[in-house]
């Protein structure tokens, strides 16, 4: 979608009729980048521990915080831990599935498309 912007020119010429013109010009509309969703998905085996550790760690959760949304994940199957651009959100979820594969746990790490 583009932007149209309105500028107004008034000519110096004391003996010009036309005294007054109009340009218009058209100018691209950015569109702000598609955000992610990162998710943590609940499995049998990581400790609960451990989740609220990566949700501290990796997404600057109070420890409150993240143990409600430990708690979420593990009634629920899963939850939304964050909301970010592309590389960001892919960033996120390496960082929690090498953090989790380090100390051996099978805890998985996703995202999608918001």
């Amino acid at each position: 979608m583009a932007a149209l912007a309105l500028e107004i020119v008034l000519s110096d010429t004391p003996d010009d009729d036309s005294d007054i013109a109009v340009k218009l010009e058209t100018r691209p509309k950015t569109k702000r980048p598609p955000l992610y969703k990162v998710l943590i998905l609940n499995d049998d085996y990581t400790p609960m521990e451990f989740v609220v550790h990566v949700l501290e760690r990796f997404f600057g959760m109070t420890h409150q915080q993240s143990f409600d949304l430990m708690l979420t994940v593990h009634k629920k199957g899963m939850a939304v831990v964050g909301v970010y651009s592309h590389e960001i959100a892919e960033t996120k979820v390496t960082q929690v599935m090498d953090f989790a594969r380090q100390h051996q746990h099978p805890l998985q790490c996703t995202m999608e498309k918001e």
